[in-house]
C-alpha cells in the first residue's frame, strides 16, 4: 500500500439476510425479502456519511446488497474477489468434516492462522487476500469514506487481526445482517473504531 496522507475510512459491512442453501445448492444464494429490506434500511442510515465508493465481494448475497445500497445512494458497486467469505474446502461440507471445520475456525480465533482443511484456505491466506483488496480500496480513496460489503465470517477473522480495537470488542464474533465495522486505514496501519458483533449466535442469521 502506498503512503497515505490521511486515513481512508472503510465501512466494512456484512450482507443482508440471504436464503438458506438446500442440498445440492452451491451456497451462492441471493437475498431474502428481509435481506432487501435490511439493505434499504442500511442505505438510509448512511445518507449523512458522504460515501465516496462502494465495493462488494463477488458472491451473490453481497452483490445484491451492494446493488440495493448503491441504487439508494447513487453509487456504482464494484466487486472484488478478495472480499469473499472464507472457503474451508469440500471436506467442510461432509458430516465428519463439519466438526473439523469448527476446530480450524477455533484455531484461527486463537491465533493459529496456518490451520486449514485439505483444499481449503488457511487463515493466513484469508487475511492476506482481504487485506490486499481493502488496501487497494484505501489507496484509491485517501481521506474519503468507502462502503465495503463482505461477509460475517471473514470480517470476524480478518478485522481483529489487522486492526485491534477496544479490549474485548472483537470477542463478540457474531455479526448481524448489515452490521458494519468502521476501520481507518493509513500509513500507520489499521484502526478498528466500531464493531457490530455480539456474543449471541442467534443474531447472525444466514
Amino acid at each position: 500500500m502506498s503512503d497515505l496522507q490521511c486515513a481512508a475510512v472503510l465501512l466494512v459491512a456484512r450482507h443482508g439476510h440471504a436464503h438458506e442453501p438446500e442440498p445440492g445448492d452451491d451456497g451462492d444464494l441471493g437475498l431474502t425479502s428481509d435481506g432487501v429490506a435490511q439493505a434499504c434500511a442500511f442505505a438510509d442510515s448512511l445518507r449523512g456519511r458522504r460515501v465516496a465508493g462502494l465495493f462488494t465481494s463477488t458472491l451473490r448475497r453481497a452483490v445484491e446488497t451492494g446493488a440495493v445500497v448503491g441504487a439508494e445512494l447513487g453509487l456504482e458497486p464494484e466487486a472484488l474477489a478478495g472480499l469473499v467469505e472464507f472457503d474451508l474446502g469440500p471436506d467442510a461440507q461432509t458430516p465428519d468434516g463439519e466438526a473439523a471445520a469448527v476446530q480450524v475456525m477455533r484455531r484461527w480465533v486463537a491465533g493459529d492462522l496456518d490451520a486449514a482443511l485439505p483444499g481449503g484456505e488457511s487463515g493466513t491466506r484469508v487475511v492476506d487476500r482481504f487485506r490486499d483488496a481493502a488496501e487497494e480500496i484505501a489507496d484509491r480513496f485517501r481521506g474519503e469514506t468507502v462502503l465495503v460489503v463482505s461477509h460475517g465470517g471473514v470480517m470476524s477473522l480478518v478485522l481483529p487481526h489487522l486492526a485491534a480495537g477496544q479490549p474485548g470488542m472483537t470477542g463478540e464474533r457474531w455479526i448481524p445482517p448489515c452490521g458494519v465495522a468502521e476501520v481507518h486505514v493509513d500509513a500507520d496501519g489499521w484502526s478498528l473504531r466500531t464493531w457490530p458483533g455480539s456474543t449471541d449466535v442467534t443474531v447472525a442469521g444466514h
